[in-house]
């Protein structure tokens, strides 16, 4: 991958900037009263400013203005106008997760923005061309499903960053990992002539993951710094750009096992830990008749810590997770023999998840779950 120091120096800027931006949106953050306010079910105890998704925003928009004094990467930002809908959009998300931050929107008003956010990078063409189901070949889509496909797809990672983002650092480290790793596999693709090399979404997932190992200094426990809903949304909306272009735009790769999951099924196993979050809360807040934006302490990490592991623990626990199935993403695309043994191992996990987390599972088994005083309730 001849491009790939390029891509870290971009991922670097992000970080640097994201670090030193910290400082002066924790300030003015508390100055103006942009806080999170303690209450029964959050874990902190101390009013915590929410003005870590302004600092992100400023390494972001740092690092993009570098990666177009770097050569190799000015074609990739200038050969489409896809960056600029990406930043667009993101500028749009993160006003709307400040407003709901400020003041709690409601569910329509909330996912309006994010359908606005969507509209905009399918206007700039940031989006998925084409995807495949196993088994049963490419599916093109047309003009007049792909709208509705990008804004579901958007709606489906912000929303899952945004439900995963209940522990110090556990968001951010999530979605550090499974960027870093969507970066490298869309180099990897562009090696391998499967992707064009002005393909944005490397780009994208490397200013991702800058701005979170930027960010997590300041946010891990105990946090100093919260992302809030701007921060997350804005993740979200990052991450739904970069496996589009990326997962969405991989053609057919024959005599390469491991491609025949692609794009559907990558970057949803990269993003496995908030996906399945999102999906069981869906799930469980809707059989019980609640809201899907109620909040609830039933989340991976609230049986985490039921379990027993504390703050800090469970966090390396579920980014340890990520690196796992991030792991099944790399690893074959590197070495194609062990291409056979993918399906075993993801139902392997799957098995070793489901077992884990369910509760039917764990009252049959006799188990009992741990309380911790300190750490049961989430702070977003």
């Amino acid at each position: 991958m001849a491009n790939i120091v390029a891509y870290v120096l971009v991922m670097l800027v992000g970080a640097l900037v994201t670090l030193v931006a910290n400082l002066p949106a924790r300030a003015i953050s508390l100055r103006v009263g942009y806080t999170a306010q303690p209450d029964d079910r959050k874990v902190h105890q101390k009013v915590t400013p929410y003005g870590g998704g302004a600092a992100m925003l400023v390494g972001f928009c740092v690092a993009l203005m570098f990666a177009l004094a770097v050569p190799t990467l000015r074609s990739v930002i200038t050969s489409s106008h896809e960056m600029f809908g990406v930043l667009l959009a993101t500028g749009v998300i993160f006003v709307v997760g400040v407003v709901d931050d400020f003041r709690e929107m409601s569910a329509p008003a909330k996912v309006a923005g994010q359908v606005l956010a969507a509209t905009i990078l399918y206007f700039s063409g940031c989006t998925m061309y084409q995807f495949k189901l196993p088994f049963a070949g490419f599916v093109v889509l047309g003009p007049s499903i792909l709208p509705i496909v990008t804004a579901i797809w958007v709606f489906a990672l912000s929303n899952a960053v945004n439900l995963i983002d209940g522990l110090d650092g556990l968001a951010g480290g999530i979605v550090a990992i499974a960027s870093g790793t969507l970066c490298v596999y869309g180099l990897r693709l562009e090696d391998l002539g499967l992707l064009p090399v002005t393909n944005v979404g490397p780009l994208i997932a490397a200013l991702t993951c800058g701005i979170c190992l930027g960010f997590l200094r300041d946010n891990f426990y105990p946090a100093k710094l919260f992302m809030g809903d701007a921060g997350a949304l804005m993740l979200g909306l990052l991450m739904s750009a970069s496996t589009m272009v990326i997962g969405g735009r991989t053609p057919p790769a024959s005599g390469v096992t491991f491609f025949f999951f692609a794009p559907l099924f990558i970057p949803v196993f990269i993003l496995g830990v908030p996906l399945i979050d999102a999906v069981w809360a869906f799930v469980r807040r809707t059989a019980s008749g609640q809201g899907f934006h109620t909040p609830d302490k039933n989340h991976i990490h609230h049986r985490l810590m039921r379990l027993g592991h504390g703050h800090r623990r469970t966090v390396i626990i579920l980014w340890l997770w990520t690196a796992l199935l991030c792991g099944f993403v790399l690893f074959p695309i590197f070495v194609t023999q062990v291409n056979v043994f993918i399906p075993f191992g993801v139902a392997v996990l799957i098995i070793g998840l489901f077992t884990w987390f369910n509760p039917l599972v764990n009252r049959l088994l006799g188990g009992s779950e741990v309380s911790e005083s300190t750490d049961e309730n989430v702070h977003s």
